[in-house]
């Protein structure tokens, strides 16, 4: 553990601690450290998949934690679909931002954040780090995908309105992310700082449209990205700018609320910066809150940024009016929620068929000339994985093999990645008919190579896109579900089978 520097007692490490937004380790019990720090001035904590086994399991955690500070922030990242924390191991009972976005309807996108917001209230979740507002203006981006509403800047304005506005009114914090825009890009910023170079024009017109909307809506925070933007700031990426998160964000556009930094842990900035230092000039830049919990979330973590921002402070890095107005902002986020939440607390209980309404209305059946009978006997489900990104994780289920079985028993499934998997799913499906599900088989020459094995070698192979359907549709029957959650995948499995 490391050795304090600082008294708990004093204003500026209050302060200090108030900005960060831990993660910690466990499920049924809130760690001493946790409360401790509570005690001592942190006002935020933020729960991950490694905390989260049910429903009932995520309240009863909630619970312990506001005993120590009933306005205390509990934050989540909770985009569903494919990012999905609260139903990490079963999947999404809600389709993602791109499915939502290609049924095009802003009520529907309103009623589903709505829902899911109740759903968070009901588990004690106040924050939620969502949604992503991002246009996906390059279709090889491997991170943001499905996670957007579309490529179109005018659509994911409307849309990320509709979230903000339905999230809202259960009392739970929206976060529009990941300013000023990460659909631009080739690059995970898990990994290293992606590049988005193009003129302000473009940020203008384009990626910065939907946080105006964003904004507009009165979404409560804001999510920093990781990315470099020249024609904002040549020299520091977005969390570390204050040219954009100051002069833009809150001088050009008129935002006030909470600035939240994406995970400051991610290699964009702690491999690049340093985590403790990337965290500083995040603060002195004019984020308000550190986001730090999906890595590291031990106590030592939390003191050396706690000390590390106090030290900033005494040696003239950074202002103790900078630390101490990002501080009342998080304090403020906290107030509001506690107000908005118990305001919210007769909303109704969550609607449990409007995700799958919503999935169903966002598929897109495609029928070949010939073979292109449902199926109706158990088949043979071929799963294409291929490696997922850090934000999606590999713990969520996705897929058709386990809808598929409920309707067909006796349905039998394999999963293949790299070269010659076509081959290797052909051999092991014999004579049963063929279901390939694959995800952005445009950014994976051996999945689009396995699907023309099979198909040619196959004529009546189904093909279920679950990414962004950028391929030409193939197969006997081809179905885009724009999005890998449970319910995506139930809508696809009913599809098919009535044809």
């Amino acid at each position: 553990m490391t050795t304090s520097t600082t008294h708990a007692g004093d204003t500026l490490t209050r302060n200090a601690l108030t900005v960060l937004q831990p993660g910690f380790d466990g499920t049924t019990e809130v760690p001493d450290w946790v409360r401790r720090r509570i005690g001592e001035g942190l006002a935020s904590v933020s729960l991950f998949g490694r905390n989260v086994r049910t429903a009932e399991q995520v309240t009863a955690l909630t619970a312990q934690l506001k005993a120590e500070r009933d306005d205390l922030l509990i934050a989540i990242d909770e985009e569903s679909g494919d990012v999905t924390r609260l139903e990490v191991r079963t999947g999404s009972s809600y389709p993602g931002n791109h499915a939502l976005g290609a049924v095009d309807d802003p009520d529907l996108t309103r009623e589903v954040a709505a829902d899911l917001g109740r759903r968070l209230a009901a588990c004690g979740i106040n924050f939620n780090w969502a949604p992503s507002a991002d246009v996906n203006a390059n279709p090889d981006n491997p991170v943001i995908g499905v996670r957007s509403f579309g490529s179109d800047p005018l659509l994911v304005a409307r849309h990320t309105a509709a979230y903000v506005e339905g999230l809202q009114s259960s009392g739970v914090a929206t976060s529009a992310k990941h300013f000023p825009g990460h659909g631009d890009t080739a690059v995970d910023s898990h990994h290293s700082v992606p590049l988005i170079d193009v003129d302000r024009n473009v940020l203008d017109s384009r990626d910065l449209a939907p946080f105006r909307a964003a904004i507009a809506a009165g979404t409560r925070a804001v999510m920093s990205a990781h990315v470099l933007a020249p024609a904002l700031d040549p020299d520091n990426p977005g969390t570390l700018s204050r040219r954009i998160l100051t002069d833009l964000l809150r001088g050009e556009l008129g935002y006030e609320g909470l600035i939240v930094t994406d995970g400051m842990d991610m290699h964009a900035i702690a491999g690049t910066y340093g985590f403790e230092r990337g965290c500083v000039l995040a603060i002195a830049a004019g984020a308000d809150a550190i986001c730090t919990g999906g890595g590291p979330s031990d106590e030592g973590t939390v003191l050396r940024l706690r000390d590390a921002f106090v030290e900033a402070v005494r040696t003239g890095e950074l202002s103790e009016e900078r630390l101490a107005d990002a501080a009342a902002r998080v304090r403020a986020l906290a107030s509001w929620t506690s107000v908005s939440g118990a305001a919210s607390r007769s909303g109704g209980a969550p609607d449990t068929e409007i995700g799958l309404v919503a999935a169903r209305r966002a598929l897109t059946v495609t029928r070949g000339e010939t073979y292109a009978a449902p199926v109706t006997e158990a088949p043979y489900v071929a799963a294409f994985s291929p490696v997922a990104n850090i934000a999606v994780g590999d713990e969520t289920p996705w897929g058709l093999a386990a809808p598929l079985e409920r309707l067909l028993p006796g349905t039998e499934s394999g999963s293949y990645s790299g070269e010659g998997s076509g081959d290797k799913a052909l051999a092991a499906a014999g004579d049963r008919r063929i279901v390939a599900v694959v995800r952005d088989a445009h950014r994976h020459t051996w999945m689009s190579d396995a699907l023309k094995t099979l198909v040619s070698a196959r004529p009546d192979t189904v093909v279920v896109e679950m990414g962004v359907p950028q391929s030409a549709p193939t197969g006997a029957l081809h179905v885009a579900t724009r999005g890998a959650a449970r319910v995506c995948g139930e809508a696809a499995a009913e599809a098919i089978t009535r044809g």
